[in-house]
């Protein structure tokens, strides 16, 4: 009989698949940028759309047409700064070594730290080797209900000189999504997925079914790998948990930056998540995560091409 081909089931890209520590996903790298801006942003995932684009590629057989695509929708209330942080490098990483806080704090970032009632006087170090900026979010700005802000560290790209300079500037007002990003520019999507809890081998890693008169299990794997070395590998497929897995999504171009003024949101609002009340991000195709699970936005760590389009509009589902 001819031999059956039948390939290894369920991915080993990234393992092991445990539940994250947190929502707010870890950046362990940030692009570089060659002006001097923030090196990302934070939204709350809307829901998903449809969006109409004219394709302007001269080398595509789709030239000249209207494409109608799925699209995300990421709400992105203004940042705001709480401090600059310093550091200077050593042979074990970057070392903090001094923090120069904002005097404007927002009285519902008292739920997540504790502000001092006098400021102390904080002074910009004479030698260090990299400035970071301190943000957190104003989530009672928008449709999730909810008040304690998250607190994010974020980088600030260009040059060593300009880095502080530009901080500065930043430090005593509100950060708004257009200051980082462009429409049509690509980016990358940090999110944590939705959670399905324990899950067994058929649902995890799309096992087939053993046959009805299967010896005990039917859901179930048909043994746990060679008699030989003794033990079990970690590729075998095993029941637990399945999803809330920090996942990135590189290379999303943005399809459109809008305003509150915008006529975007429907009647009766958006499913499971309300009305948009802020500026916002229209991502081209998906995002990892649920609705209302934080986002966090960098520019693409790869480089890419522009996405020569022309979007024409915004259909509801």
């Amino acid at each position: 009989m001819p031999k059956r081909h039948r390939p290894r089931h369920g991915s080993l890209q990234v393992w092991p698949r445990k539940r994250a520590k947190s929502e707010n996903p870890r950046i362990r790298s940030w692009p570089h940028v060659d002006t001097s801006q923030l090196s990302g942003f934070i939204g709350y995932k809307v829901g998903m759309v449809q969006i109409s684009y004219l394709d302007k590629n001269p080398n595509t057989r789709l030239k000249g047409k209207e494409i109608v695509t799925p699209a995300t929708i990421l709400e992105c209330p203004p940042l705001k700064p709480l401090s600059l942080r310093f550091y200077r490098k050593t042979p074990y990483g970057l070392k903090l070594i001094s923090e120069v806080k904002a005097k404007n704090l927002d009285k519902h970032l008292a739920k997540r730290i504790t502000i001092p009632k006098k400021p102390s006087e904080q002074k910009v170090p004479e030698q260090f080797d990299d400035v970071r900026m301190m943000v957190y979010t104003q989530p009672y700005l928008t449709s999730l209900g909810k008040k304690s802000p998250e607190i994010v560290e974020l980088g600030i790209t260009g040059m060593q000189e300009k880095k502080l300079e530009y901080a500065q500037t930043l430090l005593e007002k509100d950060i708004p999504i257009q200051e980082i990003f462009k429409p049509l520019q690509f980016i990358d999507a940090h999110a944590v997925t939705k959670g399905k809890g324990l899950q067994g081998t058929i649902k995890r890693y799309g096992v087939d079914l053993k046959q009805k008169k299967s010896e005990k299990h039917k859901r179930a794997i048909g043994n746990l790998g060679p008699f030989q070395p003794r033990k079990v590998r970690f590729s075998v497929a095993h029941p637990g948990q399945m999803g809330y897995h920090q996942r990135t999504d590189y290379s999303k171009p943005i399809a459109k930056i809008g305003t509150a003024k915008d006529k975007i949101n429907p009647k009766q609002g958006f499913k499971r998540y309300g009305l948009i009340k802020n500026d916002y991000l229209i991502i081209h195709g998906s995002v990892p995560g649920p609705t209302k699970r934080m986002v966090k936005i960098l520019p693409a760590m790869r480089r890419r091409k522009s996405w020569n389009v022309e979007v024409k509009g915004v259909l509801q589902r």
